[in-house]
């Protein structure tokens, strides 16, 4: 049998109606994105909102995860689909905006059906960002949290476009040298099936190499999406050598993945797993003990996978950690740079795309 690519080309994509991709998360049909930040407090919210409840997993691989509603993802739990998944700044004061989004989608009718009243499932992960130099009263114990009201905001306004980088969950996230921010990515395998990923990235480490603009996703990277610059000649050690941000716990990368595929939860959680991989390649350090790295993995249902393909789910695997590498070096490039003393530049500031090449 001959090799097959697991990945389509830009003409394969075309030849398979697949040409306008947006290169976000919204790629996937069924569903929506929207965002919401506090500038003062340097926080924000974001939520993936499913048109019809999704098949979700998740794996944590962060030492210090923060959450809710995760353990109904396990395959064994009886629930079987969710209506939305949220990424939130705010560390555990951020929890509250599950509260928001479930209050939202309430209000339109959706949510799991008890007698006359309705429960959203909408599991959540968190980051820290409570030391970005934000104003955070309520971390102090003044004044309530706006998480609650900025994820209200956030599915008013989801849509299937939307800015990346310092939006979102993204507004108040950083790495160890760079502005962090929110990133997306997406491509569609050789069966056909979209795969998209969604990242808040807030490393303990670094997305570049060195003090360079190169990003260690560089050999993912498509059509220039995050700067061009590739790989540079050589990699000095020191570039090697894992560098932390601040002190302990003060980081968190959270990310979904998602397909139109049908899955299982076990398969879903499998893909979530699998994604890890693209974090392992697009930061460094990765999940640390006091960091929350996880990934959610979700699957809308429109299109079954071949019956007599056994590699056909690996492609959605492969394709997810590859997205997921790339989205972060996008929600690094994309960002800028908070308006507040002493906050860390934004890769822009430093650098300046490469012009693509014939």
């Amino acid at each position: 049998m001959p090799p097959r690519p697991l990945v389509m080309d830009r003409l394969s994509r075309q030849a398979s109606g697949m040409g306008n991709l947006r290169n976000l998360i919204t790629d996937v049909p069924g569903l929506r994105v929207g965002n919401a930040h506090d500038e003062a407090s340097a926080t924000g919210v974001t939520v993936v909102v499913f048109d019809r409840p999704a098949t979700a997993g998740l794996s944590i691989m962060g030492g210090a995860p923060g959450t809710r509603e995760s353990a109904l993802l396990e395959p064994e739990a009886t629930v079987s689909a969710v209506d939305a998944i949220v990424l939130s700044g705010g560390s555990a004061y951020g929890l509250d905006a599950a509260g928001g989004v479930m209050q939202a989608l309430a209000a339109q009718g959706r949510g799991f059906a008890i007698r006359d009243v309705r429960v959203p499932i909408v599991p959540q992960a968190i980051l820290f960002d409570l030391l970005n130099g934000g104003d955070k009263p309520w971390a102090r114990g003044e004044g309530e949290p706006p998480h609650r009201a900025l994820a209200r905001a956030a599915v008013a306004s989801a849509g299937v476009d939307f800015p990346l980088g310092s939006v979102g969950a993204g507004y108040g996230a950083t790495t160890v040298n760079l502005k962090g921010g929110l990133g997306s990515a997406s491509t569609v395998t050789r069966t056909g099936h979209v795969v998209a990923a969604l990242v808040a990235v807030n490393a303990v480490g670094s997305a570049t190499i060195g003090d360079g603009p190169h990003f260690w996703a560089a050999p993912y990277e498509q059509n220039g999406e995050f700067g061009n610059h590739g790989m540079p000649a050589t990699v000095d050690r020191r570039a090697l050598e894992p560098r932390y941000k601040g002190g302990p716990g003060q980081n968190t990368t959270i990310a979904i993945v998602a397909t139109d595929a049908v899955l299982t939860k076990a398969m879903a959680k499998r893909l979530a797993v699998v994604a890890h991989d693209g974090m392992g390649r697009a930061l460094r350090p990765a999940h640390a003990p006091l960091d929350g790295d996880l990934v959610f993995a979700a699957a809308t249902g429109a299109r079954p996978l071949p019956e007599d393909d056994i590699y056909a789910f690996a492609d959605l695997g492969a394709a997810a950690a590859d997205c997921l590498a790339r989205a972060i070096a996008r929600g690094v490039y994309e960002a800028t740079a908070l308006p507040l003393p002493g906050a860390l530049p934004a890769w822009r500031d430093l650098y300046q795309p490469k012009r693509l090449t014939e």
